[in-house]
């Protein structure tokens, strides 16, 4: 078996093999410079905006409803609120049957 010369060197092929390293190098750098990223993207339903809308809304509500606070307060000074046993015995029973139906 006879091995036949090249003709390049050490010093050659070592040299071919940085050109080739850089080039490969550069490909990448321009690949990853001109490739697109894609984008997360979210599309909500009419339902999700109408809720979000919803939300928004109730946010701007006040908790207590001083009109209606107001209107108690005088009628309890002035003595005209009538307080209903039934209508409590009623509430609380609902209340207590819905407890042990959940």
């Amino acid at each position: 078996m006879k091995i036949s010369e090249t003709g390049n060197s050490t010093n050659e092929l070592i040299s071919m093999y940085k050109i080739n390293e850089g080039k490969v190098g550069s490909e990448s750098e321009e690949q990853a410079a001109n490739s697109v990223v894609p984008e997360d993207k979210v599309s909500l339903s009419s339902t999700a905006r109408d809720i979000q809308l919803a939300e928004k809304v109730i946010e701007k509500l006040p908790d207590i409803r001083e009109e209606k606070v107001q209107a108690l307060k005088d009628q309890i000074a002035t003595g005209k609120y009538n307080v209903s046993g039934e209508k409590i015995a009623e509430k609380m029973m609902s209340e207590s049957l819905l407890d042990i139906v959940v």
